[in-house]
C-alpha cells in the first residue's frame, strides 16, 4: 500500500512471549479518518482473547478499514470483561457479536479476517478450518503443537490459498532486521555458535492444587478439545497452559518459537543434523508444571552449533541479558534481544567491527500486523514477513528439541525423509493424538 498508516500510542508491557497490551486506552479504537471503500473495509474476527489474541486485535484495529465484528472465547467472564473494554472505549459493541464456539464464527459470512489467540493445542484445527471456510488467518506462535500438526497447516494454507501469518512479530521489527543484515554482511567472521536464551525471573508454574469443577462460564469441554479428557485444575488453565505437555511445550515452544527463529534466520538454517538436551525441574520440582523449569539443548548443524538455555523463575542469562541471541564469530560477536543489538568485538581481532548497542525505534507486533493486513489486501503472500512455512521452520526445531529431552536420546534427523532415523521416536513424537472425536485435519 503506498498510504503511510497512522497509528496511535499504547501502553504495553513483555509477557508470554509476546507483547501483551495491559489496558486499553481509548485512543486505540478512536474515531479515524478512514481512506478506504464499503468494499476495502475488512472485517476481523478473534478468537481466544485472553492474551495475546487481545493485543493483536488491538493492533489491528490501529489500521484504517480494519473493523472489530466478532469475538470469540470459551470463557464468557473473558467475554464480558472485553466487551465491557470496548464500550468503555466508546466502541459501538452493538455491532460486534460474542460466540463461545469458534465454528459459528467461522459460518460468519460477513468475517473476513480471524486472529486465533487460544492455547497452543487449538491452533491447527481452527486455522485449517478457517481456511476451508475463505477466512485469512493471523496465528499465534507456536504455529503448531507437533510437526505433523505444522505440515498440515501449510497443506491448508497452500491449498485454499489464504494469507496466513504467524505471531512471530520479531521478524517485522527494524532492530531485529538490521541486527540481522549485520550477521549476513560477514563482518563478524566464520560465526561457530548461535546462544538462544531465555531467563524468565517472573514465570513461576503455579502450586499444585486440588482438581475442581470448572468456574461458572467457562466451557471446559470445548477448551479441552482435541487434548485429553481430564478434570479441570486451575493450575493448568488459562496462562498455565502452556506448562503441560498435553496443551503446549513449556518455555521452548513460548518463547522458544521466537527466538530460535532469528537465530535460524541469521545462520541462514532450517532443521539440524542431530539434537540432544538435558534438563528437567531442577528449581520447582514441587509445582505443578510437566515441562522442564530448566533445559539445555544442543542442535548439531553442518557448519555450526546452536545452543538453546531456558530458565524460569530467574533472570541472570548470558551477557547480563534475561534473554536474547549471540552469533559468536571469528572477529566479533554480535547479541540481540528485544532492548536493542550491539558487537562486541574480539580483542585480538585485525576488523574493527564494535558497534555500540542500538534501541529499538517501533513497535514489532503493530507492524507485524501491519504488515499481515496490507497482503491480505494485495494478495501477494510472498511480502508476508512471517509466513506459515516460517512458522513451521522453527516450531518444527523446538519440538525437536523437546522430543530430545522427552526421549532422553540425541535424536538424529533425516531430512529427505522428513522425520527422525528412530522409527519409535517418530512414532511416539512425530505428531500428538486427538481426543474427544477430533482428528488432525487432512488437508
Amino acid at each position: 500500500m503506498s498510504n503511510r498508516r497512522k497509528f496511535l500510542a499504547n501502553a504495553t508491557r513483555f509477557a508470554a512471549g509476546g507483547l501483551i497490551l495491559s489496558s486499553l486506552d481509548n485512543n486505540v479504537f478512536a474515531t479515524r479518518k478512514n481512506p478506504f471503500s464499503p468494499a476495502d473495509q475488512i472485517n476481523v474476527a478473534a478468537i481466544g482473547i485472553n492474551g495475546m489474541g487481545w493485543a493483536d486485535l488491538r493492533s489491528a484495529m490501529k489500521i484504517p478499514g480494519v473493523n472489530l465484528v466478532a469475538l470469540c472465547d470459551i470463557d464468557k467472564n473473558v467475554l464480558d470483561k472485553r466487551m465491557a473494554e470496548l464500550a468503555k472505549a466508546n466502541v459501538d459493541t452493538s455491532k460486534v457479536k460474542t460466540y463461545g464456539d469458534y465454528r459459528k464464527v467461522l459460518e460468519n459470512k460477513d468475517v473476513d479476517v480471524v486472529i486465533i489467540g487460544t492455547p497452543d493445542h487449538w491452533h491447527c484445527l481452527i486455522m485449517v478450518e478457517a481456511c476451508m471456510a475463505g477466512k485469512d488467518v493471523y496465528v499465534e506462535k507456536p504455529v503448531g503443537n507437533s510437526i505433523v500438526e505444522c505440515r498440515a497447516m501449510l497443506d491448508a494454507q497452500k491449498k485454499y490459498n489464504r494469507a496466513v501469518q504467524v505471531g512471530q512479530w520479531q521478524r517485522s521489527q527494524q532492530h531485529f532486521r538490521d541486527a540481522i543484515d549485520f550477521v549476513h554482511s560477514g563482518q563478524l567472521g566464520n560465526i561457530r555458535t548461535a546462544k538462544v536464551w531465555c531467563y524468565q525471573g517472573w514465570m513461576h508454574p503455579d502450586p499444585v492444587v486440588p482438581d475442581t469443577a470448572p468456574p461458572a462460564g467457562v466451557d471446559y469441554k470445548m477448551w479441552l478439545g482435541p487434548a485429553p479428557t481430564k478434570p479441570f485444575n486451575s493450575s493448568r488453565f488459562h496462562f498455565n497452559f502452556r506448562w503441560f505437555w498435553d496443551y503446549a511445550g513449556g518455555l521452548m515452544t513460548d518463547w522458544g518459537v521466537h527466538l530460535l527463529d532469528y537465530a535460524l534466520f541469521g545462520m541462514k538454517a532450517d532443521v539440524p543434523k542431530t539434537v540432544v538436551a538435558l534438563g528437567g525441574k531442577f528449581a520447582y520440582p514441587e509445582l505443578a508444571q510437566e515441562t522442564p523449569d530448566t533445559l539445555t539443548t544442543l542442535y548439531e548443524f553442518e557448519k555450526f552449533n546452536m545452543v538453546w538455555d531456558h530458565a524460569m523463575g530467574i533472570d541472570n542469562g548470558q551477557y547480563g541479558r534475561d534473554h536474547g541471541i549471540a552469533f559468536v564469530g571469528n572477529n566479533a560477536t554480535l547479541v540481540l534481544d528485544r532492548g536493542g543489538w550491539e558487537v562486541m568485538e574480539e580483542k585480538n581481532s585485525k576488523n574493527k567491527v564494535s558497534k555500540p548497542r542500538v534501541k529499538p525505534s517501533d513497535n514489532g507486533l503493530d507492524k507485524h500486523m501491519e504488515n499481515f493486513i496490507s497482503v491480505v489486501r494485495s494478495r501477494k503472500m510472498e511480502q508476508l514477513n512471517a509466513s506459515v512455512q516460517v512458522g513451521l521452520d522453527v516450531a518444527t526445531v523446538a519440538q525437536m528439541g523437546n522430543i530430545a529431552y522427552r526421549t532422553g536420546k540425541r535424536v538424529e534427523w533425516d531430512k529427505a525423509a522428513g522425520k527422525f532415523t528412530d522409527e519409535k521416536v517418530n512414532a511416539e513424537y512425530l505428531a500428538k493424538p486427538y481426543f474427544n472425536g477430533y482428528s488432525i485435519p487432512k488437508v
